[in-house]
């Protein structure tokens, strides 16, 4: 068993006058790398492709209906569960994409971001000195939302470098612990796609063992070609055992605005629930209303086909720039990343090498060993995020071209 407060890359926090106060166990949460490395970056001028979130504006018919809604003075709170019509629009969304009808009342809660409805879940559900499978690499927030519910997580790791894994991976991860399986599909930080057969595995062992999945598909529009989402919720006797979460951020390039939202049976949904209504209580009412226009009328605009059009097209420009600039390029189904290696012997580690490029080429990026247990394990790889308008990834490219000259 992994403890979950070693599974990120850490420095140790730094508290200023030292408290008896404050709880033994979040100390050991440190301080994160993504943190340094955005730090760095200001402090160095360097484009940044490590933070995972866009550097060009939202849709204009979403942010118009954000201030339609605060101009017709949808400014309260909202019902704790989130606006009825944007549950509804989540639940005709559901429908119009698996064919299956949602009780928008029961079925859906709407969450300060997806990252609110990870944490809410794994209090509700994770009990002190049980385990929660995760695939390694893994998003840092999972981690941390077992240590304060004073579980721990139990990682499979996906194989590079096309992240595969074996029913036999995820069997030797079980114990008589286990009690939930997070799945991320499309994947951070890896961008795999997980297919419809390794949903099956994990379907399978869901079942027999009588298992919790949480899936973390916020970015389950932003695929490429050759790849197809599938929500394992949809496999044959998994509704009743599975908390679909998603957020609007990541698809509508808002990611300030934190609507989240829930997906799975009222059995479920009342566990989350009574977590989250002590956490946030409700979510900002007159995004919730953008929200639900916006995924009311997105198709018809065709927003989302647009949106995977616009993210192949930056992906390639980034991927040709690195390719050109020495970097080993792994191929990524969905999300908006790429994990590179670059061949090299100057550098004890990932995040050595990450440092080096913010201060002396100017580009910022993320070690992906932050998102292991046990880090000094990782495979030596540095994760691009390209999320950014073409004249940021094509600045990145033109400073990356100087890395094997000065390596």
């Amino acid at each position: 068993m992994l403890s979950s407060a070693a599974s990120c890359r850490r420095e140790p926090r730094e508290f200023g006058v030292e408290s008896p106060f404050i709880a033994p166990r979040l100390r050991s949460l440190g301080v994160s790398v993504f943190a340094e490395m955005s730090g760095l970056a200001a402090k160095h001028g360097a484009v940044n492709l490590g933070q995972g979130f866009p550097d060009f504006p939202g849709p204009d018919f979403v942010k118009d209906a954000a201030k339609r809604a605060i101009d017709a003075d949808l400014n309260q709170y909202a019902h704790p569960n989130g606006l009825p019509v944007l549950r509804q629009a989540i639940a005709a969304d559901w429908e119009a994409r698996f064919g299956q009808v949602l009780d928008a009342d029961r079925d859906i809660t709407v969450t300060s971001g997806a990252t609110e409805a990870i944490f809410d879940c794994v209090q509700a559900f994770l009990q002190p000195g049980e385990e929660m499978i995760v695939f390694e690499p893994y998003y840092d927030s999972y981690a941390a939302s077992a240590l304060v519910a004073h579980g721990s997580l139990r990682p499979v790791r996906l194989q590079e470098p096309d992240w595969s894994f074996t029913p036999d991976d995820l069997e030797r991860a079980l114990t008589g612990k286990t009690r939930i399986i997070l799945l991320n599909t499309p994947h951070n930080p890896t961008g795999k796609v997980f297919t419809r057969e390794e949903l099956g595995w994990i379907a399978d062992i869901a079942i027999r063992n009588d298992l919790l999945v949480l899936t973390d598909e916020v970015y389950d529009r932003i695929l490429y070609p050759g790849h197809e989402h599938v929500s394992i919720a949809t496999l044959p006797g998994m509704w009743e055992r599975t908390l679909t979460i998603n957020s609007t951020g990541k698809t509508f390039s808002l990611t300030g605005w934190k609507i989240g939202y829930t997906i799975g049976p009222e059995a479920l949904q009342e566990g989350l629930r009574a977590v989250h209504q002590f956490v946030t209580f409700a979510t900002s009412t007159p995004f919730q209303a953008a929200m639900a226009e916006a995924l009311s009328t997105a198709e018809e605009r065709g927003y989302y086909a647009q949106l995977a059009t616009d993210y192949d097209r930056r992906r390639l420009l980034l991927k040709d720039g690195l390719e050109r600039a020495g970097f080993n390029v792994l191929d990524t189904g969905g999300s908006y990343f790429l994990m590179t290696s670059l061949p090299q012997d100057r550098f004890a580690s990932d995040v050595d090498l990450a440092r080096w490029l913010i201060e002396e080429i100017g580009v910022a990026t993320v070690p992906p060993s932050a998102f292991y247990a046990e880090p000094e394990t990782a495979p030596f790889l540095l994760r691009f995020c390209f999320a950014k308008q073409d004249e940021t990834l094509r600045a990145a490219a033109e400073r990356l071209q100087d890395v094997h000259r000065r390596i």
